[in-house]
């Protein structure tokens, strides 16, 4: 598979530069989870466990999230084993034989015809009013946390790929509700828990809803564990997680 051959898939990956980088990949890993909290999680997760580059991550109708990564056969199976336990034991089998809630599968040298399905072009749906398919965007100064040494233009240059750790003093924490009430008292309760700051809101379909704060490791954990107790009898609560020193995979997805 030659890279030109390739060059047509522009429309999927969203430049002519990135087209001619999937003829370098040796697999590509698929996991699919239950809501938008766990799938921020599993990234995190492959992002430590593995050198692998995030290329898109999208939602179904079904309440569901998938995230598509790259790389080398052992660090996508690697990848793809740490996401994967994450999100079980985020949302595990509610009985014992029932389906799974989360998947994941590593493909290796994928077809060029495949990529076609594989790799979604950018989507906007009308009824959440939010694009449906997210590709991992260039951080800003204040965001990344690469070596300060590092030429800035190279740090931006491959925003997806897993290999740097953010700063150890800062967190990422989700609150993942169905129903809108739920998840608006949650979010008041924990900003007035701890000083964090609101990144963004994300809905999936459903009633699925995360907001996503950020800040110090110790005033995210106290702002999610205010917002946990509030939740009950005014929605379903999904998740509610923190992620300590997250990666630039996980920056790269958060709203903008």
């Amino acid at each position: 598979m030659s890279s030109s051959s390739l060059s047509n898939l522009s429309d999927w990956t969203g430049s002519d530069s990135e087209s001619s980088d999937h003829a370098g990949w040796d697999a590509v890993g698929i996991l699919e989870t239950l809501g938008w909290a766990a799938a921020m999680v599993a990234v995190d997760r492959m992002a430590k466990a593995a050198h692998v580059r995030v290329i898109q991550a999208e939602w179904n109708d079904m309440l569901g999230s998938v995230i598509k990564i790259a790389g080398s056969v052992s660090h996508v199976q690697s990848a793809l084993e740490a996401g994967l336990r994450i999100a079980n034991e985020m949302h595990p089998l509610s009985e014992p034989g029932g389906a799974p809630k989360s998947l994941a599968r590593l493909m290796q040298r994928p077809d060029e015809q495949a990529l076609r399905a594989i790799l979604s072009p950018d989507e906007f749906n009308p009824l959440i009013e939010q694009s449906v398919v997210k590709r991992p965007r260039d951080l800003t100064a204040t965001e990344t946390h690469t070596d300060s040494n590092l030429d800035p233009t190279a740090r931006n240059q491959n925003s997806g790929e897993i290999h740097r750790m953010a700063n150890h003093s800062q967190a990422l924490g989700f609150i993942e509700t169905q129903g809108f009430t739920a998840v608006f008292e949650a979010i008041d309760t924990a900003c007035k828990a701890a000083s964090v700051e609101v990144v963004g809101k994300e809905k999936l379909g459903g009633g699925y809803v995360t907001v996503v704060i950020r800040g110090d490791v110790a005033a995210v954990n106290a702002a999610i564990e205010a917002a946990k107790p509030r939740i009950e009898g005014l929605g379903k609560l999904i998740a509610c997680h923190v992620i300590a020193r997250p990666s630039d995979a996980a920056l790269c997805l958060l709203p903008k």
